[in-house]
Formats: structure tokens, C-alpha cells, sequence
């Protein structure tokens, strides 16, 4: 069904369809960073969001040692991190973290397989962070390197999905890993934990999002933004819109 995307500043005239939110769900690097860093102006919205009631949990690509930063210093409920590899909350003073066993075990091949596939692409390395990383290989191709062209990063894709991983790209790195997880089954699963279903989350949970590795979770939920990012020509043809230079909302199935 077509997908309605509408300019951020049309949105009070649909805010009847957000009265029932009490999740949000929200992308990190280039969504609520700015040039690598965190605006102290996001960290104050993250914080009058959960004053206001709202429950936050990230759903990053991000390392699970990026994870463990953001669950003990941010005001949000839980992190999904390496693609729903990685989830980390704290709970009755505790804190927990679970790790898909399956993704785990398959991540030191699937780091020797990359590293003999980036022989053939000097201007890529692995994320500076892959140290960090508990299920996933990640290829630099922007963070610390030279923006790599669409054509490289649809290439390296394409051979990943040859060798049998799932692979996505965000804004900063392609992410790589063997396992049944995606952001959207790990958010899924998080809200049954309270007793969300999937249906009822399409009115209480909400998402953010800025890229291609976003796109099932803007597929799933009706209640999404989009921000600026979303609007190059590389993204433009998966979510075509009407827009203004800032940001997008989605205003729900037709």
C-alpha cells in the first residue's frame, strides 16, 4: 500500500494519530547525532520525553560497547544495538544484557571473510569500533574514511548477501552479520515483554529513523519520521516525498 510522507510541520493537523504513544523507538547516528556528536539539545528532548512518560529504547547498528555507554549514561529505557543483536536494560537495580548466541558464534568467519573481501577495496576498513562488537563485522564507509560511492556500498552488499549474510548500510557503515535478528523482530520482541502486541504497536510505538538499514522499521510502523537524510537521491526512490529540507513524517497507510 502507498505510504503518505508529509512535511514535519503538517503535524499537528495529525496528532490525534500520535495521542497513544508511549513508545519511541529512534535510530542513533545521524538521527539524534549531528557531525558524530550528541547535541545537548537531544539529550535534554530524550529527558522531557521520559518526564513526560514516553519510553525510549535506540534501535542502532551501533557496537554493543556504544551500547553499554548509552544504557548507563542516556534517560532511555532500553537499547537495541547491532541490529538487534544486542539488547541491553536495566531492571529492579539490575542490569541485563542478552546477545544472539547464533550471530556470536558465526562472527570471527564472518571477520576473516571480510577482511579477504576489503583486500579488493583500499579505501575501506572496518569500523573503528569493531573491537566493540559481539555479533556483526562492520565496513567504514564514512565515519573515519572517505565516503564511499553508492555503486561500492551496493557491492559490497550484493557480495555479503553472496556469501549468505544479512548485511545492511547506514549512514556511516554496512553491517554485516549470520542470524534470524533484525532491528524490527528485536523491537517487536521488546514490546511483548510489556504486552504490546503487534498490532497494538502501531498505535503506541513510534520511530525515527534516517537510512536504508531503517527501512523495515519505517515499513512496520505507521508512526514514523523520517529525518533530512532520508531525502538524497540514494534514499529519495525507496521513500519518495513531499518535503521540506528538515525533516518528514509519516502519516500512516492509504
Amino acid at each position: 500500500m502507498p505510504i503518505q510522507c508529509l512535511p514535519l510541520s503538517s503535524m499537528h493537523h495529525h496528532a490525534e494519530r500520535w495521542r497513544d504513544v508511549q513508545w519511541l523507538f529512534t535510530d542513533v547516528d545521524d538521527t539524534l547525532t549531528w557531525q558524530g556528536a550528541l547535541p545537548w539539545q537531544t539529550l535534554k528532548a530524550l529527558t522531557e520525553l521520559r518526564d513526560a512518560g514516553i519510553r525510549v529504547v535506540p534501535v542502532t547498528g551501533a557496537c554493543a560497547g556504544w551500547c553499554d555507554h548509552i544504557i548507563n549514561a542516556w534517560p532511555v529505557d532500553a537499547v537495541i544495538g547491532e541490529n538487534g543483536g544486542v539488547v541491553m536494560w536495566h531492571e529492579n537495580g539490575q542490569r541485563h544484557t542478552t546477545i544472539s548466541h547464533t550471530a556470536q558464534q558465526a562472527q570471527p568467519g564472518l571477520l576473516e571473510w571480510v577482511n579477504h573481501l576489503l583486500l579488493r577495496y583500499p579505501d575501506r576498513t572496518l569500523s573503528a569500533d569493531q573491537a566493540y562488537r559481539h555479533c556483526e563485522v562492520a565496513i567504514d564507509i564514512g565515519q573515519h574514511t572517505q565516503r564511499a560511492p553508492q555503486a561500492e556500498i551496493d557491492t559490497l552488499l550484493d557480495a555479503l548477501h553472496a556469501h549468505g549474510a544479512k548485511a545492511t548500510a547506514s549512514s556511516i557503515h554496512i553491517n554485516a552479520w549470520f542470524g534470524p535478528h533484525s532491528k524490527q523482530h528485536a523491537t517487536l520482541d521488546w514490546l511483548y515483554r510489556y504486552g504490546v502486541t503487534e498490532k497494538a504497536a502501531r498505535h503506541q510505538a513510534a520511530f525515527i529513523g534516517d537510512s536504508r538499514n531503517d527501512k523495515d522499521m519505517f515499513a512496520h510502523f505507521p508512526l514514523s519520521v523520517g529525518v533530512a537524510n532520508i531525502a538524497p537521491p540514494s534514499c529519495a526512490a525507496r521513500y519518495p516525498t513531499r518535503l521540506d529540507n528538515r525533516c518528514t513524517w509519516r502519516a500512516g497507510f492509504r
